[in-house]
């Protein structure tokens, strides 16, 4: 009982935290006349995927790699399947914009380096810092490709003018922005903690802890912020975040995290997880180059598979998958 209080206490200190910290962030740039592109890909991109960042950092530095890596594999997977399965039911997203088509290469080949990576059986600290490299070039060609097309057609710059309920003041936007911050520290530290008890009360591995129950909670700030661009029709805002997401998860998390400690890959993670992680990822860009919409029917059934793959991760052996 006092693990999981502990472990919901942190998911909320995580998610109020992160969404104080974007709005008061995104106030210290508007009020530093940063353009809504800039703002779009650097500091809406690191508030949403701050939870993830922190929880991982906190995982690794106590010696849980398996709650920093399933948390990162977890949240790519809930941000492309339960994403479109919950959203996309109500509205179907629709596949339109260069942009998107643009991110979605650059996510394969974000998912095909964390697989050569992962192969060797531990991410060492220069393979951190090349895929954080890779992921400052990215920006920066995004930054440049969508300033081509005008201030206000890029993806990243309607994420930013989307942001509302600012702090009106300079001095009140440092406050949000540190006490944000703040809370997310903490929320991290109560959630890996509380993580850990709960999975040894359970008899299962760190590893599926975080690739359920902490990348779940991990991945709400852009959950809320996918439902606000679908309920709005901004379909392409929507897409991109889950996109552009998955991409910083990816190159951002990982590498930064392993720059800063490196990272042992687990074994279930190897046999099972990371090729779930690579197929679901292939079929989602598949689905959003080819199809003009990812209708309720595709919705559904990324639902029922979010569903069937969590379940295989408490129970494998009833599905024939016993060295998970």
């Amino acid at each position: 009982m006092m693990a999981t209080l502990t472990t919901l206490t942190g998911l909320l200190l995580l998610i109020i935290g992160a969404e104080i910290m974007i709005r008061g962030a995104v106030a210290v740039a508007r009020n530093a006349e940063i353009s809504p592109h800039v703002i779009g890909l650097t500091v809406i991109a690191f508030g949403t995927s701050a939870p993830e960042l922190f929880v991982s950092l906190k995982a690794a530095h106590l010696g849980s790699p398996g709650i920093a890596i399933g948390n990162v594999i977890g949240s790519n997977i809930a941000n492309i399947l339960l994403m479109i399965g919950t959203v996309g039911i109500i509205y179907p997203f629709v596949c339109t914009g260069r942009s998107l088509r643009r991110d979605c290469l650059v996510l394969v080949i974000s998912t095909v380096v964390f697989i050569m990576l992962a192969g060797n059986g531990i991410i060492e600290r220069w393979h951190g810092a090349i895929m954080v490299t890779c992921l400052t070039t990215y920006l920066f060609y995004c930054y440049f490709d969508e300033r081509r097309f005008g201030i206000h057609i890029g993806i990243r710059a309607q994420e930013a003018d989307e942001i509302d309920h600012v702090p009106t003041t300079n001095s009140k936007a440092w406050l949000y922005t540190v006490a944000g911050l703040i809370g997310v520290l903490c929320g991290a530290r109560l959630l890996v903690s509380g993580a850990m008890d709960i999975a040894e009360a359970l008899g299962v591995s760190e590893t599926v802890i975080g690739i359920t129950m902490v990348a779940l909670g991990t991945s709400m700030p852009e959950l809320a912020t996918t439902v606000v661009g679908a309920i709005r029709r901004q379909n392409d805002v929507a897409l991109g975040n889950i996109i552009g997401s998955n991409i910083f998860n990816t190159l951002g998390i990982l590498g930064a995290v392993s720059f800063v400690q490196p990272l042992e890959i687990p074994h279930e993670v190897l046999s099972f997880d990371l090729w779930i992680m690579t197929a679901v990822t292939a079929f989602f860009v598949v689905a959003v180059i080819s199809l003009q919409s990812l209708v309720r029917p595709i919705a559904i059934s990324f639902s029922l598979i979010y569903v069937a793959y969590i379940y295989a991760q408490f129970f494998p052996d009833r599905l024939g998958l016993p060295w998970l």
